[in-house]
């Protein structure tokens, strides 16, 4: 492999995968989503191709002029945009009406399938990058106390069952009662809506989906996740080691002990 394709969304994510990739002696050709993607992104890559989202065509055309057969997924797309500011091409239509619904998982893979009939093999995103993904253990200075373990424990039975219907991958919960669940608005928002309802001792779990393709839409939390959870009072976040990427980790894990928050990555 001498080049590769990167599919960017919002986020660091595409900028580290592009640094990586570079020095792993690749080079790099981006497409980049309009109001989503880091303008910055284009002093890391080779070549970059901006579009709206929705614009297939474009993409396989960019991918095509380069040579490109192989390409991965990185960073995140605003889901609510999906009904509000999208572009889909005559690709993008046929990807759509081929499916029952346009759940996460279903979409992306439908995606992927449509760039595998060009020729665009779809890696995993975290290739290149095997430590970015979250180690087992209890990560800070404080461990969750048995109430809240024992919340952990259920929020991750909760979590599976809703990534089994290709719902969301968090749920929020205290005292054995979810607070909120991952729909479209995105992990944030849950949290914020479950923090707000549950306070102090509030639990967050984190997990991927059952049957988690993990070349894409794999969970990720960071700095700004433990933000999010010192801004709404919530105590602890739980996450599945091994599946879940993690930005930033130092300066994540040193904000959540300045803050009381434990942070555990559980198998």
């Amino acid at each position: 492999m001498e080049r590769i394709g990167l599919i960017a969304g919002s986020g660091q994510f595409p900028i580290i995968f592009s640094k990586a990739a570079r020095q792993n002696g690749l080079r790099v050709y981006a497409v980049a989503h309009v109001g989503e993607t880091e303008a910055r992104l284009e002093t890391f890559v080779d070549e970059i191709k901006w579009i709206k989202i929705g614009q297939v065509k474009k993409l396989i055309a960019f991918f095509g002029r380069h040579g490109v057969r192989d390409a991965v997924m990185a960073g995140a797309i605003t889901k609510t945009k999906m009904f509000s500011d999208i572009w889909p091409d005559l690709k993008a239509l046929k990807v759509l009406a081929s499916m029952d619904h346009t759940q996460d998982d279903g979409l992306l893979r439908a995606f992927a399938g449509e760039l595998e009939e060009e020729g665009i093999t779809i890696h995993a995103s975290t290739f290149l990058l095997p430590k970015l993904l979250a180690q087992k253990g209890c990560w800070t200075r404080r461990k969750p106390s048995g109430s809240e373990d024992a919340d952990v424990r259920f929020g991750w039975y909760i979590v599976k069952e809703i990534g089994r219907l290709d719902i969301g991958q968090t749920v929020v919960v205290r005292n054995g009662s979810v607070m909120a669940v991952e729909a479209i608005d995105g992990t944030d928002a849950t949290i914020r809506r479950g923090g707000n309802l549950g306070k102090e001792k509030t639990v967050v779990v984190k997990a991927s989906k059952p049957t988690q393709d993990m070349r894409f839409d794999m969970p990720a939390v960071g700095v700004k996740t433990i933000q999010t959870m010192r801004d709404v009072g919530v105590s602890v976040l739980a996450v599945e080691a091994g599946k879940t990427l993690v930005f930033d980790r130092e300066e994540m894990v040193a904000l959540a002990d300045q803050n009381g928050i434990a942070i555990v990555a559980l198998e």
